[in-house]
């Protein structure tokens, strides 16, 4: 009779540990994705500054429209990106247009005055920080979640349930390089 109690008992405990794992994944990928909603939002906002923001250009430097076309093409390709990899490299893309926008700005003084332009640039960049914020968190999320993914026992449950590592939010190469200062 103490047999079979103790036998129940173990079974119990080994079910309970599995379903304890299994919610575990199962949150862990829910927070990742919760994670990479929270970077779509900023740069979707992101995305609706930018039409604002080279319309005003536009009025100082009306000459410069492959500067204007390479940011919008940018843009498009930021809000049809799907996967992480493709929102990197759209938003790579992007980053790079603007700083380009931006270093026309430099040749307009009456641009650089505007206050339609300044109000534009500080939410570009408030919303540049909150992009930078939600990567951080993203990142610390897949690698939670990956963890989960990787080590024992909860390994074994994410290979029989199909749970897959997630990317990293990554830096480009243009990003990484070190800026060069001249005085």
């Amino acid at each position: 009779m103490w047999i079979y109690l103790i036998i129940a008992v173990i079974i119990i405990v080994i079910l309970l540990s599995l379903v304890f794992l299994y919610n575990g994944l199962v949150g862990a990928r829910n927070k990742v994705k919760n994670a990479w909603s929270q970077i779509d939002v900023q740069l979707k906002r992101r995305a609706d500054l930018i039409p604002n923001l080279v319309e005003t250009v536009k009025g100082y430097a009306s000459h410069e429209k492959g500067v204007f076309e390479n940011v919008t093409k940018a843009r498009a390709g930021l809000l049809n990106a799907e996967t992480v990899k493709d929102n990197q490299k759209a938003n790579n893309q992007l980053t790079e247009a603007l700083k380009t926008l931006f270093a026309v700005a430099e040749n307009y003084p009456d641009l650089k005055a505007s206050t339609n332009f300044q109000d534009l640039q500080k939410q570009l960049s408030e919303t540049e920080d909150k992009i930078a914020y939600s990567r951080q968190f993203y990142n610390d999320t897949v690698l939670m979640y990956n963890n989960k993914c990787q080590m024992f026992p909860s390994n074994i449950i994410a290979s029989l349930f199909h749970f897959n590592e997630s990317e990293f939010f990554e830096v480009g190469e243009s990003e990484r390089s070190v800026p060069k200062v001249k005085f």
